[in-house]
């Protein structure tokens, strides 16, 4: 029988290829930022997901920090490109 943890590692993985193939065709800027945002979630899901299979909370805190450095640079992303639509 197969593990619930491989499968949801498998499921990451696989939507871990699927946001860098996002990354790589993006056709614009906002693309491939919100592409590597959603890879960095993906990674806080890693975190997550390994922090329950071997039962260490504290890895949990790792990946709070990671999110929240996440969502100030998407916030920051999001001030430049409100500030580049308004002086074009």
């Amino acid at each position: 029988m197969i593990e619930p943890m491989i499968v949801v590692y498998a499921i990451l993985l696989a939507a871990l290829f699927v946001a860098f193939a996002r990354l790589v065709i993006g056709p614009s800027l906002p693309d491939r930022v919100i592409a590597l945002d959603l890879i960095t979630v993906i990674v806080v899901g890693f975190i997550a997901a390994y922090s329950i299979d071997v039962g260490r909370s504290a890895l949990l805190d790792a990946a709070l920090v990671v999110a929240l450095v996440t969502f100030l640079g998407t916030i920051a992303f999001a001030q430049y490109v409100e500030r580049r639509a308004r002086n074009d």
